[in-house]
């Protein structure tokens, strides 16, 4: 139960009653009206601003309309009080009897509260880590990997059908130098001294493993012939070697994308082709001369004609090139066949996960993906900023480069797949996030993934203590249904039944909003209030939730209990972090 989505439900039945009484105009719009939590607690439960955006249809002063909608609010049995505050907004206290139904639809519906249908079965394609095939994934990687994955299933959690998707450029020019290298190190292999790593080879050690298993499997037959004739073979043995560590990385992670698509295989089957086609029929494209970049002189700029796509028609700041001066295709004609290719899959909404080096990228894509699709697609590209690894306090470099990167399987070996997941997702995609080493694994209030754990763990513990004072007692959810729950009226009980009771609005948020941060924000703050109210019991002896010779009312206890456990266990889950028991 969605105590939010009820409260807006029995509202817009109040509004429909006063238009059938002639105070309302049958034609109101009632799309813009909300209900809130509101900013102070002390204003109440909820807020909604419905008087303020109907009393001008309505030709009412906001307050005199708010009066009338009030008064039928406080008829309902769910609402204790509510008032008007300010120009017309509208604050409402619920009765204690809702918040305990809350917690009592908790524990019926145990790891399916907080789930909707909202998504109705609609398809959403959501492409995240999509890294070059030219080695393992590094700490770079690590956050849009978590954001995407979490965010689908964050999606799926609310109705959504969703794909995971990764999509491999293993075309073009990358993945020439890549065999190149992979050549270097089969010689290397063989034998043969090669030196130094030329400039603009990749020089990473996880080339070297590569290198064998090409000698492993073609002997010397490679060392001497002409790069015409080794360099496709090589190309498609190392990708697939490299994507192999990409998987490995992937799963390490708790990470498994239900499709791979190659940029390869969407140019070999023509895509490209047609899409240069579509665009021209619809007169999109043409033959220009671009102004030079910003911060380019004009004399190290050498115009010429290209064959421009017409983004600026669809919202771009400036045209773009899809042929390269050697009359190959720009990487960003390949990326409008890719997207064309998800829309034609059934995908009518596509998310994707970018590093903050592809800022300047968005707004093409979102043009070309307009253009293509005619406007059937909706396109989010999500950004996330770059992540800073420090050790306690002290950064830690790394280049890709020179081959001294962190991969994202060290960082993963080094703290845990659930630390780096959480640790991802505390702070918005928009801003940048340190990752310390040190503080991410202490075991303090500072370290969310301890704090969010401990207060599962105690939930457990508390269980456990249950028991054991009174054995006759059941923790399972379903036999705690039937606990009597009106004992739970102290305000801290209350306090923490109500952030139970925005879990269900908090996930829909988080999934309309594509902002899965929302969830870790919102397991900390359950978490905190849990630890606040078993705190509160050390000194006050009558709020502890074993209360000695009553079982009634240490059930009551359990139950919140149980439901705050339940609460946390679904949110973590979404996050894909694994739910302990116990920390040692």
């Amino acid at each position: 139960m969605n105590i939010f989505a009820r409260l807006h439900s029995d509202l817009l039945s109040i509004l429909n009653e006063l238009s059938a009484a002639k105070i309302l105009p049958p034609d109101m719009r009632t799309d813009r009206i909300s209900v809130e939590s509101p900013r102070d607690s002390t204003f109440g439960d909820m807020s909604s601003n419905a008087a303020m955006v109907l009393a001008k249809n309505a030709g009412m002063k906001p307050r005199d309309l708010a009066s009338l909608i009030v008064e039928k609010l406080e008829a309902l049995p769910v609402v204790a009080t509510a008032g008007i505050a300010g120009p017309g907004f509208i604050n409402i206290t619920l009765a204690t009897s809702a918040w305990h139904d809350v917690l009592q639809t908790v524990l019926a519906e145990g790891p399916k509260f907080g789930a909707s249908t909202i998504g109705a079965g609609e398809k959403v394609n959501v492409e995240y880590v999509s890294a070059n095939p030219t080695g393992p994934l590094h700490i770079g990687h690590a956050r849009g990997t978590v954001f995407g994955d979490v965010l689908a299933s964050l999606l799926e959690n609310v109705g959504y059908d969703v794909a995971r998707e990764y999509y491999m450029n293993d075309a073009g020019t990358q993945v020439d130098v890549l065999a190149r290298s992979a050549h270097l190190r089969y010689r290397e292999a063989l034998g043969e001294d090669i030196g130094e790593i030329p400039s603009g080879f990749y020089p990473g050690d996880y080339m070297i493993p590569v290198g064998r298993a090409l000698a492993e499997k073609f002997g010397d037959k490679w060392v001497n012939a002409p790069e015409s004739e080794w360099l496709a073979e090589i190309q498609g043995f190392t990708v697939d070697a490299m994507m192999a560590l990409v998987r490995d990385d992937l799963a390490a992670l708790g990470v498994n994308q239900d499709n791979f698509v190659s940029e390869k295989a969407l140019v070999a089957a023509g895509k490209v082709e047609s899409v240069h086609a579509a665009l021209t029929a619809r007169d999109l494209i043409y033959t220009g001369v671009l102004e030079p970049p910003k911060g380019k002189k004009p004399d190290d700029w050498e115009p010429r004609p290209q064959e421009l796509f017409r983004a600026t028609a669809f919202g771009d700041d400036v045209d773009r090139p899809l042929r390269k001066s050697d009359g190959s295709w720009t990487y960003f004609a390949s990326d409008i066949a890719y997207h064309l290719d998800k829309f034609e899959r059934g995908y009518g909404k596509l998310i994707d996960v970018w590093g903050a080096d592809h800022g300047g990228y968005v707004k093409r894509m979102e043009a070309a993906t307009k253009a293509i699709t005619d406007g059937g697609a909706a396109l989010d590209v999500k950004i996330c900023q770059i992540v800073k690894l420090m050790d306690d306090g002290e950064p830690i470099k790394m280049s890709k480069r020179t081959g001294t990167f962190v991969t994202l399987r060290d960082l993963v070996d080094e703290v845990g797949k659930d630390v780096v997941r959480f640790i991802m997702l505390t702070r918005s995609n928009e801003a940048p996030l340190d990752f310390d080493l040190k503080k991410v694994t202490e075991q303090s209030r500072e370290n969310p993934v301890f704090y969010v754990q401990y207060a599962h763990a105690r939930c457990h513990s508390a269980m456990r203590l249950a028991t054991d004072a009174f054995p006759e007692l059941s923790t399972e959810r379903k036999s705690l249904v039937t606990s009597e729950l009106t004992v739970l009226d102290d305000s801290a009980e209350l306090a923490l039944i109500k952030v139970l009771g925005a879990w269900p609005r908090a996930v829909e948020g988080a999934a309309l909003a594509h902002e899965p941060h929302r969830i870790a924000y919102y397991l900390q703050e359950l978490s905190a209030e849990f630890h606040g109210l078993w705190t509160k019991g050390r000194e006050r002896p009558e709020l502890r939730f074993i209360v000695e010779n009553n079982a009634g009312k240490t059930q009551a206890r359990v139950a919140l209990v149980r439901a705050v456990q339940i609460v946390i266990e679904s949110g973590l889950n979404i996050l894909g972090v694994e739910p302990v028991k116990e920390l040692r």
